[in-house]
């Protein structure tokens, strides 16, 4: 086990540093009239990261096979209580199997097409100098250009942003069928920013055009709703540590229960590993056509229960942040 990216944290596949020499300092949109009790530039952090042509084509190129292959899935897990339900374990035909969609899966791999198989993407990006995988999802937006994920698949907490941060929709196997979309702007809420405090490891990244089409134009998009309290939901990523390769995209899905060690979070039971971060939590989803509505992501399990995932409460925070994002 790595040393811990932030107190009580412990790190991915490697130890990341908190610090980039000559990072870019967050910015705040004074722009935002939703209601709050202190003023919006405070509650969300924002950093500026392709602009431009020639910024844009920079990060395309960096991310060469090689490097792709190469890149190591984050993912956080937090010392803590552990669940009172048996753990699980996930067995190769598991893995593979092809069957109907279940409510009860634990980390089949989906195979069903729809919305989700297009709106859900496999993200790159590069935190103090390292290469990592995650995973987002495209929401509605009138920009047409957001995706919400993890706030630790666009910022190391108090520590750095990451950089070249680029989405690839519906990647599967190598291949990329509408494309790789860059990053323009980066948003986290402060408390993550400050504190990576779990409660709040959401965020969103706006994305730049390919072409001059925006993503969701290719993809289509899913709802994302505010203060829902999950019963029952579909978790979506790409898994990208043994038993999983990161190749395909995964899901679980079943009823949720209340976090017990100290966050806001809900956990699902679900064997998916590192690399699934920031994939949607979509509750009224609909296998058959893949549409459902975002009220969380994929943030973190325990380490004394590896077969429970939790995802934030998106509240009045993300909201905010959801607010700022679309009308960039």
């Amino acid at each position: 086990m790595t040393p811990p990216l932030v107190p009580r944290v412990l790190g991915p596949l490697v130890a990341l540093s908190l610090v980039v020499a000559g990072a870019p300092s967050a910015t705040a949109d004074p722009t935002d009239n939703a209601p709050s009790a202190r003023s919006p530039s405070s509650s969300v952090v924002r950093q500026s990261a392709a602009h431009g042509p020639a910024e844009q084509a920079d990060v395309l190129a960096y991310w060469t096979r090689e490097r792709m292959d190469e890149a190591v899935p984050l993912g956080r897990l937090l010392d803590g209580v552990t669940a009172d339900l048996p753990q699980l374990h996930l067995g190769p035909a598991q893995r593979s199997r092809t069957a109907a969609p279940r409510s009860t899966s634990t980390g089949e791999r989906w195979t069903h097409g729809g919305r989700v198989a297009r709106t859900t993407g496999k993200v790159y990006l590069t935190m103090d100098g390292r290469d990592f995988t995650c995973s987002a999802s495209v929401v509605n937006a009138e920009n047409r250009d957001t995706v919400l994920t993890a706030g630790h698949c666009l910022k190391d907490g108090a520590g750095s942003w990451a950089r070249n941060w680029t989405f690839v929709p519906a990647y599967a196997d190598g291949r990329e069928p509408y494309g790789r979309f860059t990053a323009r702007e980066l948003l986290v809420p402060a408390r993550w920013a400050k504190k990576a405090d779990e409660s709040f490891d959401f965020g969103a990244a706006v994305l730049n055009t390919t072409d001059g089409t925006h993503v969701q134009d290719h993809t289509g998009a899913q709802r994302v709703a505010f203060n829902r309290q999950p019963q029952q939901s579909y978790a979506f990523g790409y898994p990208s540590t043994p038993p999983y390769r990161g190749d395909h995209l995964h899901y679980c899905s079943g009823g949720t229960r209340a976090d017990r060690g100290g966050t806001t979070a809900n956990g699902m039971r679900c064997v998916m590993t590192r690399g699934s971060s920031g994939g949607p939590w979509l509750a009224d989803f609909d296998p058959a056509t893949g549409i459902g509505t975002l009220v969380s992501v994929i943030s973190f399990k325990y380490v004394a229960d590896p077969s429970t995932q939790y995802g934030p409460r998106l509240g009045a925070e993300a909201r905010r942040l959801y607010q700022r994002a679309r009308a960039l």
